[in-house]
């Protein structure tokens, strides 16, 4: 899935239309802490040497900030002064094409979202991280470490960057009342049927995976990224119950943000920064998150098992994530710092309007991750794995 910044060109989010190779990684790696299989033994850094002067990455759009968007948004030439390592930075549209890009061992590192980092991982791409070598990793919110999208069996294999819910949006002016459950995007008798806006991906079988759960005991979900045939089935349904009601799929931020202004939709999932910008433009939004909880994105800095420039990868680890960087990139992005230090150097009131530091916030989300036959659990492997997602969401658009 992609997500795109409040202040650059938006990203495109993720098609139906994946790479051969990355449908096979999808299928083959496994599930995060109840995996079956142990990833590749890759070696991991032990010293740092002499910085290599050059770091390649892939990056979503506006974490890697030169000035060459906005002369006063850059934290790359100061890192570079700082270390003598030169940032080239590849901006990749999709997790998926993060995928790709690391299988060709061009890049250093990569800011992965949890719906790619545990592909990485068991296709062998990424190593380990030793988190002792990075000084800020210290001041990194403990709830961010050691998660099912960043570590396997205990080990990190990256650096929590910044993370954020997939809000419920909705218009002010068509709700007389806030909205308490996500109801009002799939039941038909909804005030927003005709009117609601939804992901292009195949990610968001998980958000009527996370509604089913708290209104399908019976179907016993536990993991909306973890579904067996009878679970996945009835996300599937619920979603072809829902596609009379989809008004759009949006691709961009921009797309959801005009949708909004014009009017044209009423409710959906979105994120607070689109929020922000609507509320900007005088339109009557606001942001919940109801009773089921909500989906959410967590991203992480993680260096490839073929790093040319493991030092400077490792500079950079801890560069952007001491808490001046963090506040920057937060607020050109819109996202939570994953440093809370950050908040010092933060706009009044940007910390709180985007739950910087709040646990309980942060537990009330389900981080995207990679869908993956083996299901974390006593059911072995029996769930469905993301390239069935994706041939089932190419099948609900039409």
């Amino acid at each position: 899935m992609a997500r795109t910044p409040s202040a650059t060109k938006p990203r495109l989010a993720a098609t139906a239309l994946v790479l051969s190779g990355v449908l096979a990684l999808a299928g083959a790696c496994g599930g995060g802490s109840g995996d079956s299989a142990a990833p590749p033994d890759i070696p991991m850094t032990q010293q740092l040497g002499t910085p290599e002067g050059r770091l390649d990455l892939v990056v979503w759009t506006g974490y890697a900030e030169n000035g060459s968007n906005d002369k006063k948004v850059d934290w790359v030439t100061p890192f570079t002064k700082a270390t003598g390592c030169k940032v080239t930075a590849k901006v990749a549209d999709t997790s998926d094409a993060m995928v790709a890009l690391m299988e060709t061992g061009r890049y250093d590192g990569v800011s992965a979202s949890g719906d790619a980092s545990l592909r990485l991982v068991h296709a062998g791409l990424v190593a380990p991280v030793n988190t002792g070598l990075i000084g800020n990793y210290a001041d990194i919110a403990p709830y961010l470490k050691n998660q099912p999208y960043n570590s396997v069996k205990g080990q990190m294999y990256g650096v929590p960057h910044g993370y954020g819910a997939n809000v419920l949006m909705y218009r002010t002016d068509k709700f007389q009342q806030r909205p308490t459950s996500w109801s009002v995007i799939w039941e038909e008798d909804s005030p927003a049927a005709g009117h609601v806006v939804a992901y292009d991906s195949p990610i968001y079988i998980a958000d009527a995976a996370l509604y089913l759960k708290a209104h399908r005991p019976d179907l016993k979900i536990t993991d909306v990224y973890a579904l067996d045939e009878k679970q996945f089935d009835a996300a599937i349904e619920l979603l072809k119950r829902q596609r009379p009601n989809v008004n759009q799929y949006f691709v961009s931020y921009l797309d959801e943000l005009h949708s909004f202004t014009s009017g044209y939709n009423y409710a959906g999932i979105g994120w607070q920064v689109t929020a922000n910008l609507a509320l900007a433009k005088k339109t009557p939004v606001a942001t919940t998150i109801p009773v089921e909880g909500a989906t959410g994105w967590s991203d992480t800095w993680m260096i490839s098992a073929k790093a040319q420039h493991p030092t400077c990868m490792y500079k950079w680890m801890n560069w952007i994530t001491a808490p001046k960087v963090q506040a920057q990139v937060a607020q050109w992005f819109g996202e939570a710092p994953a440093n809370p230090k950050a908040c010092r150097f933060t706009a009044k009131g940007f910390c709180s309007t985007f739950r910087v530091g709040d646990q309980n916030f942060y537990n009330r989300l389900a981080f995207w991750r990679t869908p993956t036959k083996n299901c974390g659990d006593d059911r072995g492997d029996a769930c469905v794995d993301y390239s069935r997602w994706i041939e089932a969401w190419t099948q609900i658009k039409g």
